[in-house]
């Protein structure tokens, strides 16, 4: 008879255990949640002219002759493939890309971004498209240009502040200024 009070205890004890320890809603609170999910386009589109491609031959056939001239070789089949490249950039549109931002950090596609990595973010304007970069810690990739398609600014604004610090305004760099003073001053087709 002594064994069958003993046996109710142990059979009483594990029920007991799973109530009181009471971690199981801080381990919640830490889970991983999607915060924002979105798709759009995987960077800045403009549908280009004839205008636009046939500018651009001109310009590389002339810079092609002035490096045959010098016996520039090499650096005349750099300018070929640039112009390929600027090509296909050009008449290529983007796949979508799906983005999302969760309590654990930055998701591109398949690549994921913990918070620790992540510096600060901005928005800009490119082609009539607004952008979101978020810069990195480390050199490479430097900054994450994440096209907003759909999403509205403010709402990723708002989300990305309990993370991030926000830039309203950040210096371009030297390369960024040379672009933006030969997009203005040699468009390579007329705006319409």
């Amino acid at each position: 008879m002594d064994s069958a009070p003993q046996d109710q205890k142990e059979f009483e004890r594990p029920q007991e255990q799973p109530e009181s320890a009471g971690t199981l809603p801080q381990e919640h609170e830490h889970s991983l949640r999607t915060l924002i999910s979105w798709s759009a386009p995987g960077r800045p589109f403009k549908i280009r002219s004839k205008q636009f491609y046939m500018t651009a031959l001109l310009i590389a056939f002339l810079i092609e002759i002035i490096l045959f001239l010098f016996s520039q070789y090499m650096l005349m089949f750099v300018v070929l493939s640039l112009l390929f490249v600027g090509f296909a950039f050009a008449y290529v549109p983007p796949k979508n890309f799906h983005y999302r931002i969760s309590t654990e950090g930055l998701m591109i596609e398949d690549h994921f971004y913990i918070w620790h990595e992540l510096y600060d973010f901005y928005f800009t304007k490119r082609n009539g498209i607004e952008i979101l970069n978020v810069r990195t810690k480390t050199m490479f990739p430097g900054v994450l240009t994440i096209t907003l398609g759909d999403m509205p600014r403010d709402h990723v604004k708002d989300v990305l502040l309990h993370y991030l610090p926000f830039r309203e305004y950040v210096k371009p760099s030297s390369m960024e200024k040379a672009g933006d003073w030969l997009a203005k001053n040699f468009p390579l087709e007329k705006n319409s």
